[in-house]
Order: C-alpha cells, then structure tokens, then sequence
C-alpha cells in the first residue's frame, strides 16, 4: 500500500460517509502495530464503529486492544463535545434573555460545523501537546477537519467580540464564541497538518463518479490551504475474478472502470492505492488483517442464493404520493446515495400516469433533467445552478451585512459565507420559489436542506418568522416555506440510504434532525441494493447477504413506511429506465 510506506507520525483519513474510512484506518492501525510501531487510534466520526470493528467498548479515553500488541484506541465522542460547550455558552444567558433569543443561539450551535468544530478543539491537543501522546509512534485519526473548518480557525481576531458587538448574523462562526484554549493551540495544530513531514492525508472514495467527485473537491479545499501531502484510496472495488459470468457483476465492473478513467487530472496525479471488494462485513481482526492484501475471492467459499427481501418497491410509495394529485415531495440524505436518480424517478412514475410534476434539481450534473427534457408529457424540469445562486446570496449578505463592517469583521463574515450551511440556505431560497406550485400539481425536489439549516432559517428570525409578526392578528390566512415543510398533508419528505451500516446511522441522524424542525420524514427509501436484485456472482451473494440486517433496521426501527430498489445492471438514465427502477424489484435492463 502506497499511503503506508514511510508514513509519518500522524495520518488523517477523510472522505463521504459510507466509503470505508473507519475500516481502512483500522486495518491501517493493525498493520502498523503488527509491523512494531507503538499507534494511537483516534476517531472522532460521529458514524463511527472502531470499538464494534475490535469487538471492546473504548469510550473517550485511551484504551488498549488487547487482541493487537502495541495498538490503542480513543473515540472522542463529537456530540458529547458539542454538548459540553453549547451548555457553556447557552448556560449564563439562560434565564437572562428571551427564551427565542436563548433558543436561536442553541440553534446557531446545533450544526455539523459546531459538532466538527467541537471534535478539532478536542483532539488538537494530540497534535500539539507532546506529552499527551507520548511513547505513540503513529497516531491515525478516523476522520479529518474540513478546509472549511481548519480556514475558520485561521481567521484573525476575536470571534466572542465579532458575535457580542451584533456583527455576524453568523451560521458557522457562532461556534468559535465557545472555544477555549488559546488561538497559539489551534495555529500550532493547523501547522502540523500542513507540514507533510508529521502528517498525511489520505482521501477515501469508491468507484463511483459521486464520491470521486467529493474526493476531488475535498483535495482541492485542503490543498489551497496549504495541506498537500495527499494520497486516494479507492476503496471496495470490484475484481475481475469476482465476476463469474454475472451480468449485474459485468455491468458493475464496467461502471467502476468507467468512473475511474473519468475522475479528474487532480486525483490521478495522487499517489494512490486500490483496494477490492470484500465479501465479508469488516468487523474483528482477521477481517481487518485481509483489507489490505490482494487475496483472490474463493468461489468456493460463497453462499447459495440469497432470498429477496419482501419489500414494497417505489411504485408501490408512489400509490399513496398520487392519490393526493398534487403536493410537494422532497428527497433528502447524504452525498452519494442516489437522490436525484431516484427523484427522478418519482416524478416520472407520477407523470406516467397523468398528473402535472415539476422536478426541480440543484446537482450539479444535470444529465437526468436533458434526458428527461421534453420525453414525458406533464413533466416540467428546471435546475437550480448552486454557484450561481450562492454567489448572489453571498453577494446580497456582504453588501448589506458586511457593508459597515471593517476588514477584520469582514473577513470573518466572507469565512461564514463560505460554510456548507450557506449554500444550502440560498438554494432553499430558490426552491422556496417553486414550493407554491405544490398547491396545483407535484412538486419533486432533489438536494434538499437539512433539517439544521431549516432550523437556522427559522430561529435567526428569517422569512417564517418575519411573516407571522407581520400577519399578526389581521385574519389572513398565509402559508409561509417553513410551515408547508411542517405539514404532512402538503409535504412529503423520503429519507435516501444505502442498505450499509454507515448511510443508515447517517439516515437516522438526520431523520433526528428533520424532526427537531418540525418535519416527520414520510418514508424512507434503500437505493442500490443487491439483496433485491438476486445476484449471481459469490461475491456479490455474500454482499447481498449482509445487507438484509440494514434492510430489517429501517423496516422495524427507523421508517414508517419505506422502499426497496435495487441495484441495476445499467444507469438509471431516461424514461424506460427510471421507470423499471421505480416498478420492478428484479429489473434488468
């Protein structure tokens, strides 16, 4: 493995939810510790599974694995972080300002970036403070900061009197009023992640065009702020002795080779490593121990046929999505589980049989919306371009927020802007704009917010509730974004996951997310799945076998109701296609 000759003392592996982190950065910690190095695991991935990967329960201390001479663990947990200094902040107010005061800045520093943010605070003392981490030869950490974050804590000046004196109406930088420990820490540990001599990075991605894309844009941010020792991993993809005569298998191996001769000049200049798919779930030791080697899959060892999961398809959730002839249905999840195939999907079954549907999109790659652009009657397609719009909101914000500021505030409000946050709330704007047609025909939107980002709309007194203060007690009726979102007779919201440990729990968390905003997600839908597609091939058998557990955790634990689709041999791509996606569990096309 490239990424592990000659590595020095700290390796960061980041990359989407899903792709493999947590298990390449164990087997990594294995190998190392195997090899004689004294290593220190550190995760700080809220998806995280280290301490069920080796089987031990290893909390937020240093733990030893007993079963790996030489290797400990420490898993800070970010929410119980994030928790600690929200109380902090939110506890002297308390009591002191209004409660919709008190419940903004809870709000405020309810996100992902507070929680990211909160992680880094934690475990910059192991990459600052010498003593903490001595006698380790390596420290390996599951999961790195973003660009985002790491530039936050680059920013100059006091955040605390850049939030007191009312200059930031901020999304991102409101976490910073709660950090501690002096800025000489944070500039110390940003230093050694720059400095490729004590760390490397290594991005993991699959084979799939959308978390290559993710890795791309991932290199790019780090590399423009100065942390350019980068190697990829691609990891879980398909060998060629796994595909026995398969079809599904060919058309799989066919589409990884696709995406990897496609991804970007920047990612193929890396030092980079393939690792293949594995059978087996990568958990325990000896599972961990063959991550890494190129062993051949043994037909031999393969088990018979797996059963189909009895599962309604997509069509069947569309039956109910009809019978109401118009109203907004909205598909959300994280990057690279197929929401805007599958809203695509929707919004064909629904014009198929005759009813008016504007599908509305924000992704970038805007292939679906030219296939299906004039081939359906009833259909509408419009793209909302995320660039274009949240540089007009970022814009907006500067010139009236930013334009009394001096070039210290205003710095940190550019910074701000810059945060994942930002662009969710300006394509919501956009996509607010196309909500009322939900009251004469189906709106399907792709590429929704999150619930945080609703929240944040909502408690810094933006379009919801300026409107209801407005209205007040005149008798007129009104429905503002945020209330329709609320209401399940007019808003339909499907949660998109994969039938894998990591999207599930990321699944959950944001049906967690989406209910603290007031909105009770629908349904959910498991995309790209293998166990509903009856494979062939032994490698893809076991893979299908294994997710049937997942399958049973949405069906009895997190969904109301939900839908099954499978994996198909070709891109879900054009009328035909979207519609054998949506109607047939066993489609092959």
């Amino acid at each position: 493995m490239r990424f592990l000759q000659n590595p020095p003392r700290y390796l960061f592996f980041t990359g989407k939810g899903g792709v493999g982190k947590t298990s390449i950065a164990c087997a990594c910690a294995v190998e190392l510790a195997d090899a004689g190095k004294k290593v220190l695991l550190v995760s700080t991935d809220p998806a995280s599974n280290v301490g069920q990967v080796f089987g031990v329960t290893i909390g937020n201390h240093i733990t030893a694995i007993a079963s790996v001479p030489r290797l400990s663990a420490l898993e800070i947990d970010p929410q119980g972080a994030a928790q600690a200094y929200r109380d902090r902040i939110v506890g002297p107010v308390r009591g002191v300002l209004p409660d919709d005061v008190v419940n903004g800045i809870e709000e405020q520093l309810s996100g992902a970036c507070t929680t990211e943010i909160a992680a880094f605070d934690e475990f910059t003392g192991l990459l600052t403070d010498a003593r903490l981490t001595a006698g380790f030869d390596h420290i390996i950490f599951d999961t790195a900061p973003t660009g985002h974050t790491i530039r936050l804590l680059q920013l100059p000046g006091a955040w605390s009197g850049f939030l007191d004196a009312g200059k930031g109406d901020a999304s991102c930088l409101g976490p910073l009023a709660g950090l501690e420990k002096q800025r000489t820490q944070y500039k110390a540990a940003v230093q050694a992640l720059a400095d490729p001599g004590r760390t490397r990075l290594v991005l993991v991605a699959r084979a799939q065009a959308a978390t290559l894309r993710e890795a791309n844009r991932t290199h790019q941010e780090l590399a423009a702020i100065g942390l350019s020792q980068q190697y990829l991993v691609v990891n879980g993809v398909l060998p060629v002795e796994a595909l026995h005569a398969d079809p599904l298998a060919a058309a799989i191996h066919q589409r990884e080779a696709l995406a990897l001769a496609n991804m970007s000049d920047a990612l193929q200049a890396l030092p980079q490593d393939r690792l293949a798919l594995k059978p087996f779930n990568l958990v325990g030791l000896e599972a961990l121990r063959h991550l890494l080697n190129d062993t051949p899959v043994a037909a031999s060892t393969a088990p018979s046929a797996v059963p189909t999961p009895q599962a309604p398809n997509l069509s069947q959730l569309v039956d109910d999505i009809a019978a109401d002839g118009h109203g907004l249905v909205m598909l959300m999840g994280k990057g690279g589980v197929g929401k805007t195939t599958l809203a695509a999907a929707v919004a064909v079954e629904l014009a198929h049989r005759g009813l008016p549907v504007h599908l509305t999109t924000s992704d970038p790659a805007a292939h679906l919306a030219q296939t299906l652009d004039g081939t359906l009657d009833n259909l509408t397609v419009s793209r909302i371009d995320p660039h274009e719009v949240t540089e007009r909101y970022r814009a907006h914000v500067l010139s009236t927020k930013g334009a009394k500021l001096d070039a210290e505030g205003r710095a940190m409000l550019e910074e701000d802007l810059r945060s994942p946050c930002t662009e969710e709330i300006a394509v919501f704007q956009a996509f607010s704009r196309i909500i009322r047609e939900a009251g004469k025909k189906f709106v399907v939107m792709d590429t929704a917010p999150t619930g945080h980002t609703l929240l944040l709309l909502d408690a810094t007194g933006a379009y919801h509730r300026d409107i209801v203060r407005q209205m007040g007690d005149t008798g007129v009726h009104f429905t503002t974004p945020m209330m329709q979102l609320q209401d399940p007779k007019q808003t339909k919201v499907l949660i998109v996951t994969l039938a894998e440990t990591t999207p599930v729990l990321e699944a959950a968390n944001l049906q967690a997310d989406l209910r603290r905003a007031g909105i009770e997600p629908w349904a959910w839908v498991i995309n790209n799945s293998l166990a509903a597609c009856a494979p062939a091939a032994p490698l893809l058998r076991q893979r299908a076998r294994n997710e049937l557990r997942e399958i049973e955790a949405v069906a009895t634990q997190h969904a109301q109701r939900y839908a099954l689709v499978p994996l198909m041999e070709n891109e879900p791509v054009g009328v035909q296609r979207l519609l054998d996606l949506a109607g047939h569990c066993l489609a092959k096309v």
